[in-house]
């Protein structure tokens, strides 16, 4: 199975865009080799823009581009992005709804071995709480570069999640994104599971998994956390009676926070949600993460069987 870091598709897809926009300009905080931005620097070194270890900076600058017409993408790791340059974020950018689009990557604890400190949990949940901004997080690297140029296009500050570790290849290169609106990826009657980012090619073998046991699952990818797809989820609700969330964030404030908003305004039903249960992340590699903090398939399959169970 092909895999692809959707900070690497991320890069090559701004680089495209920069030859068809000339409006489009990056900026980055020393980390351009790591964030993928060094693509589009490579290309057009007089609209690349390396700020320097000063991420506030970064993305004051980036809403004074914005204020003049041009279309700034501001990266960085999103530990830094979200959590150093917050007050920048609320009342530079999104305040005044400026059209920045800000890249974070390396988000999650398959950051590995940088640990904790640089392990970010808690992006999602602080950006979507933040009004005017729009949050994706992409399942793969061709939605990846689908979500990067519908970004360019929309007018308003948006946020994009994205990783460091290679994750398989779920769409054709000719997907489109679409704002706001889940995706079908598997159709079942028993139970649905809702997730974003790398979790949903974890959720789809969870679900070949549950099949196996005879246990038919939804699988929906949610890659637009804010503003989420309520009427797939009402309808899922009321198709399958129970929901899973899973996602490589906090459960406090993320996809599962959101999903269960509009649960209990709209269609309650017993949900598990899978994710990092209040703690930080540690040093290790991906795989061993990932397993320490229950964001598996087997995890999925049994919290679904969980929710099956409550349904009465």
């Amino acid at each position: 199975m092909t895999k692809v870091a959707t900070r690497d598709a991320y890069g090559q897809a701004l680089a495209q865009l920069g030859a068809e926009n000339k409006d489009i300009v990056v900026l980055d905080a020393d980390l351009a080799k790591s964030t993928k931005t060094i693509d589009f620097a490579k290309v057009f070194p007089e609209r690349f823009f390396d700020m320097g270890i000063a991420e506030q900076n970064l993305m004051g600058t980036a809403a004074g581009l914005a204020a003049v017409g041009k279309i700034p993408f501001a990266s960085t790791f999103a530990m830094f992005a979200v959590g150093r340059a917050f007050e920048q974020v609320r009342n530079s950018i999104a305040y005044p709804k400026l059209n920045v689009k800000i890249a974070a990557t390396h988000a999650g604890v398959t950051v590995g071995e940088d640990g904790g400190s640089h392990q970010t949990v808690e992006d999602i949940a602080l950006m979507r709480a933040v009004p005017n901004m729009t949050v994706i997080v992409p399942s793969d690297g061709p939605e990846t570069a689908a979500a990067v140029r519908w970004a360019a296009t929309h007018q308003g500050p948006v946020y994009l999640r994205l990783g460091r570790l290679a994750v398989p290849v779920l769409h054709g290169d000719d997907y489109q994104f679409v704002p706001g609106k889940a995706e079908t990826l598997r159709s079942g009657s028993d139970v649905t599971i809702i997730a974003t980012g790398l979790m949903v090619s974890v959720a789809l073998e969870a679900a070949e998994a549950l099949a196996a046991k005879g246990i038919q699952a939804t699988v929906l990818n949610m890659p637009t956390i804010k503003p989420i797809d309520r009427d797939a989820i009402v309808a899922a609700v009321a198709a399958t009676g129970c929901v899973v969330t899973a996602e490589e964030h906090s459960v406090i404030g993320g996809l599962g926070s959101a999903v269960a908003e509009v649960m209990v305004e709209a269609a309650p039903a017993p949900m598990v949600r899978v994710g990092l249960q209040d703690c930080f992340g540690e040093s290790g590699k991906p795989a061993e993460l990932l397993a320490k903090f229950g964001l598996t398939a087997e995890r999925i399959a049994a919290a679904a069987q969980q929710v099956i169970a409550r349904k009465g």
